[in-house]
């Protein structure tokens, strides 16, 4: 008999924040180990809890919810999500403008497979959100890894950006807030993203899931604001982080710019919203309620407020691990610290995450798993209360000064 082989398009397609590090832990679990598990931003098993209204109204349209939904949402959701993109000034924003989706990862995978024909590049940052790259593979287009510069709070470079655009590049991808980094780009960092995008005739991918988890004096620029009626942009966002429900999967996509010249593109987009029926139904009545109500993640992201600090007091910590350094994160919920190569010798740094997950059943992931360029980094989650996160940067320190 023949043996059954996965398809040749996930050659090269990797997504590490679940891959064989999970698998190590799932081993070590089944041994009877305790795994603190700091490798995903997924909020409930560290206490944070939906807004009650959001889960009562759900609870309140479960009977009307039994069937599909129009493929591209139900429309008080959607139409939710143009007030919301209107109030922050693009009054442009249409119903017609938005999809509902199961979670940002799917409208992702989405876009891409009516976007991208084999071989279209597309600029993505590294590091990345891992999804980026693989959908980016996935759908035959060819990732492109800009650098963001550490040195410059995480920024993107936008001179090594104008490096790397082809006569084949056809979009690019911006995180902001990012993930892995906790940036927050600034005004003119964003209008120079847009910039470069208007000049080269590129369209852009907003990924804006963190919009709302913002620390200090940071403030979120959407991209589409800049990119006016002359670029096309596709902005992403949803609840998963700054409403806490990671596992209702409710995400949505705006579509603005010249969309006169995108018709055959919205097109295909439907087409394949169509094939795959609708987004999960009941987790789309808790949209209108979740934008138009109290915002209590507000209480979060001050000084007090949870994700405040636990953000604040990894920086910290890891800041004062010898060879270790770290950018303080502006928003999101991740720190993306760097392990100085002149202090710690790690060539393969998905190796070096599975050694401290078996010494010290502590479950990060690796630097390159972000498609970062050297193997000197790893993500850590900040979502874990004080008392835990000390502990388990205490752990880390406690591996990392047998490794120096």
């Amino acid at each position: 008999m023949r043996q059954i082989r996965q398809s040749k398009k996930l050659s090269g397609v990797r997504y590490d924040v679940r891959g064989p590090i999970l698998v190590e832990a799932q081993r070590l679990e089944a041994e009877g180990h305790r795994i603190l598990k700091l490798n995903i931003g997924n909020t409930a098993p560290f206490g944070f809890q939906a807004p009650e209204a959001m889960v009562a109204d759900m609870i309140h349209h479960l009977p009307a919810s039994q069937g599909y939904s129009d493929s591209r949402g139900i429309y008080s959701a959607r139409t939710a999500v143009m007030n919301y993109y209107q109030s922050h000034g693009l009054i442009d924003t249409r119903v017609d403008d938005v999809f509902i989706g199961n979670g940002v990862s799917e409208l992702i995978t989405m876009v891409l497979q009516a976007f991208l024909d084999d071989g279209n590049e597309i600029l993505v940052p590294a590091p990345d959100y891992p999804l980026w790259t693989g959908a980016v593979t996935l759908s035959g287009g060819t990732p492109v890894h800009y650098r963001c510069d550490e040195e410059n709070g995480w920024n993107p470079d936008l001179a090594d950006i104008e490096s790397k655009i082809t006569e084949n590049t056809h979009g690019i991808v911006i995180i902001n807030p990012n993930n892995p980094t906790g940036a927050v780009y600034s005004e003119e960092i964003v209008k120079g993203l847009i910039d470069i995008a208007r000049r080269h005739d590129l369209v852009v991918f907003a990924d804006e899931i963190y919009e709302k988890i913002l620390f200090d004096d940071a403030e979120h620029h959407h991209a589409a604001t800049f990119a006016g009626d002359d670029v096309l942009c596709l902005t992403f966002s949803g609840l998963s982080k700054a409403y806490r429900v990671c596992g209702y999967r409710a995400g949505w996509l705006m579509i603005s710019g010249p969309k006169e010249l995108a018709t055959d593109f919205i097109e295909g987009l439907t087409l394949i919203a169509n094939m795959r029926m609708c987004a999960n139904v009941p987790a789309q009545h808790a949209i209108q309620t979740a934008l138009g109500g109290y915002q209590s993640i507000e209480e979060l992201i001050v000084p007090g407020g949870r994700f405040y600090e636990q953000a604040a007091l990894a920086d910290r910590l890891l800041n004062e691990i010898p060879g270790v350094s770290n950018v303080k994160p502006k928003g999101a919920l991740y720190c993306f610290p760097r392990l100085d190569p002149d202090v710690y010798a790690i060539d393969d740094d998905e190796a070096f995450v599975i050694d401290l997950l078996r010494a010290k059943k502590i479950l990060v992931t690796h630097g390159t798993g972000f498609n970062w360029f050297e193997p000197d980094h790893f993500r850590l989650v900040t979502l874990p209360e004080a008392a835990m996160l000390e502990e388990a940067i205490g752990r880390i320190a406690d591996f990392l000064a047998t490794r120096r």
